[in-house]
């Protein structure tokens, strides 16, 4: 079995290997014509069910056939641009190469004697995007598995830098449209259930920020301790672009860690076009950006960004086998000095094989895309009278919903929107999201992707709009 261990005596067999799965990953993009095959939980399951994992087929190509018939031919492809459902975002080809490498290579990111230019060129991307967003010169950060990791560290620094010790006493204020990783985040810093304040939004969908000068002034009163405000730059379900130069006024005043979850709208970091809708971030206490959403990387790649990086020490644990306290003092640089994570992967080569061929001009053109392309699609929803859509995009999100004409019960539209989506993703000839506003089911077109078209989009419309009239035209039929 040691001719399977990658090493320089198996370095063509593994060169062999890697291109046979390339092509078959080539040949697969090349063909796809729709996001999904549409097939369902009791079809795929017997298939994986059957395979006994403890009688190796011991061939590379016979794995690859039986792949192509467990994964390869049903993978949801989030390349295609009638993929519009969730924010996961086709890939750049340098970050493919770039992942390639890392895995191979096997870098740990948790000490210099694992990683060495791997960590520097670590340190390098999170100066650059601390220098992006505008933190200031003893600024710092870490890549991280993802947003809801990088929140939970921001929350994690932001509970040790509070004014009190007394953790019932904490609260955080978030809009009612966050990510729901701050509540779990609370949960997990072992604060109670009220901990997290939730603040209401605007028509807009953005935190309104007189709503939050109330709560932190009750705060203040009832003699209770504002650890963080967590305002959203990019919201899951509407791209919503929190007020953050207001919000970052009332963190100064009453005293609050400013966190801004970038996770969606840190694309805007590298836009030529639309930089200016998240003016205010510069002054955060921390930041999570998802590279892994918008500057189109491989999962995973995110980081953690915070102005002052002493307060990463709050995450610092040194053990005498990895870390000992000596190395600080030598100069050795371990990024698990400052992650939750100790074995990591070298996720930061994948963002920077993409700087390094593309440039960040490069990425933030096609953010600006996707972000025009929402426009363009906020206008033929608003002038369909089959949809109502909710709020005019800062990102490149669309919430909407299909109404009938001839059908006024909002249970029964709820209902119409359900299988419309369902119905849809089964054809698999598109993958919409779905989402809940005001109680009642909408639909959710998250754009990703600039290969996707005004046309893409209208003909997933119409798509929609024939599901759900075959659905009412049956619920009729089984009513009368």
């Amino acid at each position: 079995m040691r001719s399977h261990l990658l090493n320089d005596t198996t370095a063509e067999t593994y060169r062999r290997s890697v291109t046979e799965g390339i092509e078959r990953v080539a040949a697969k993009l090349a063909t796809t014509t729709r996001p999904f095959t549409g097939v369902g939980v009791d079809a795929l399951s017997p298939r994986i069910d059957a395979i006994d994992l403890d009688k190796p087929l011991l061939d590379t190509t016979a794995v690859l056939d039986e792949l192509e018939d467990v994964y390869l031919r049903d993978a949801v492809y989030f390349h295609h641009p009638r993929y519009l459902a969730h924010l996961n975002c086709p890939v750049v080809i340098p970050a493919v190469l770039g992942e390639a490498v890392l895995s191979a290579v096997n870098s740990s990111l948790d000490t210099w004697d694992q990683s060495a230019g791997g960590t520097l060129i670590e340190r390098k991307l999170i100066d650059w995007t601390t220098a992006r967003i505008g933190l200031g010169p003893v600024a710092d950060g870490v890549f991280t598995s993802g947003g809801t990791q990088s929140n939970l560290q921001a929350l994690l620094l932001a509970r040790e830098e509070a004014k009190t010790d007394n953790l019932a006493d904490l609260r955080i204020f978030a809009s009612e449209v966050s990510h729901f990783s701050v509540k779990k985040s609370a949960k997990l810093l072992g604060l109670g259930a009220d901990a997290v304040v939730s603040v209401p939004v605007g028509a807009d969908k953005r935190m309104q920020t007189v709503a939050l000068a109330r709560e932190l002034e009750r705060c203040e009163r009832e003699g209770l301790a504002p650890m963080a405000v967590v305002a959203t730059a990019g919201t899951t379900d509407f791209g919503s672009i929190d007020p953050l130069p207001e919000i970052a006024g009332l963190c100064e005043q009453y005293g609050a860690w400013m966190h801004v979850d970038a996770a969606y709208g840190c694309g805007l970091l590298a836009s030529l076009k639309y930089r200016d809708r998240i003016e205010g971030i510069e002054r955060a206490d921390s930041v999570t950006v998802d590279y892994h959403k918008s500057f189109f990387q491989p999962v995973s790649s995110s980081a953690v960004l915070v102005r002052d990086a002493a307060t990463l020490r709050h995450a610092t644990y040194h053990a005498e086998y990895l870390n000992p306290r000596r190395m600080v003092q030598e100069r050795i640089p371990n990024q698990v000095d400052k992650s939750l994570q100790t074995t990591r992967r070298f996720d930061a080569l994948k963002l920077w094989m993409t700087l390094r061929v593309m440039g960040a001009d490069g990425i933030g053109e096609l953010f600006d895309e996707v972000c025009d392309l929402a426009a363009e699609g906020w206008k033929l929803l608003a002038a369909d009278p089959r949809f109502d859509v909710v709020v005019e995009p800062s990102l490149s999100t669309l919430v909407f919903r299909y109404i009938p004409a001839a059908v006024t019960d909002p249970a029964e539209i709820d209902r119409a929107n359900l299988y419309a989506r369902k119905a849809l993703f089964a054809s698999g000839d598109a993958v919409v999201a779905g989402t809940k506003v005001g109680g009642r089911h909408y639909l959710k077109f998250t754009l990703l992707n600039p290969e996707t078209t005004v046309e893409d989009m209208s003909v997933v419309l119409d798509l929609i709009a024939g599901h759900a009239e075959q659905y009412l035209g049956e619920s009729l039929d089984r009513a009368s």
